[in-house]
């Protein structure tokens, strides 16, 4: 009876292992293919605002985030996007996926500034960008300044006019460097060479 028990409990415990292995081989199989599938964004991002929401209901307060998230690659291009979630990380996931879908690309002159002075407007928020020297860096405050680094954008001049909100004065950065027109773009418009724009 004793030898009987023994060898029923040495098979259970052979099936276990055999399981768990097999368990464990099917999870790993599972992470090795979401590894393959994850992508790895080609963008830098930066939050620029995070706001709680709340809508009164019939069964009480509901709660929820939103999330404003700059992205861009320091080489010209940027975008700005929102998102609202349960939960902030979701929402600035949402965010970053909606900053890459509006993402520009800005004329960099030298690789380091603006080619004019333009002033960017959204809703009462006014910005004023200009062109610096060499060595200047990035005179600017704010989500003005994340904007203008991942464009990419390393001597330049920046003034808040208008309204100080954080959100409005990003978009309203987004449409200055949306304005901005290189040399050979105003000389395609005009039928002249770059050098008689220059000039």
């Amino acid at each position: 009876m004793k030898d009987n028990n023994v060898k029923e409990t040495n098979n259970k415990n052979f099936t276990n292992n055999k399981e768990n292995n097999r368990r464990e081989r099917n999870n790993n199989r599972e992470r090795n293919n979401k590894k393959e599938f994850v992508k790895k964004s080609p963008y830098e991002e930066k939050v620029i605002s995070i706001g709680r929401v709340s809508k009164t209901t019939k069964g009480g307060r509901s709660m929820r985030f939103t999330a404003t998230v700059a992205v861009g690659d320091r080489k010209g291009r940027v975008g700005l996007g929102t998102g609202k979630a349960n939960e902030v990380p979701e929402a600035i996931s949402k965010a970053i996926k909606a900053a890459e879908k509006n993402v520009i690309k800005v004329n960099l002159v030298e690789d380091r500034t603006l080619s004019h002075e333009v002033i960017g407007v959204c809703g009462a928020a006014k910005v004023l960008i200009k062109p610096a020297k060499a060595g200047s860096g990035i005179i600017a405050g704010g989500p003005v300044r994340n904007v203008l680094e991942l464009a990419g954008v390393k001597d330049i001049v920046s003034k808040s006019l208008g309204s100080n909100t954080q959100i409005n004065t990003a978009k309203a950065a987004m449409d200055a460097l949306k304005a901005q027109r290189s040399a050979s773009h105003i000389a395609a418009l005009r039928g002249k060479k770059v050098e008689e724009i220059i000039g």
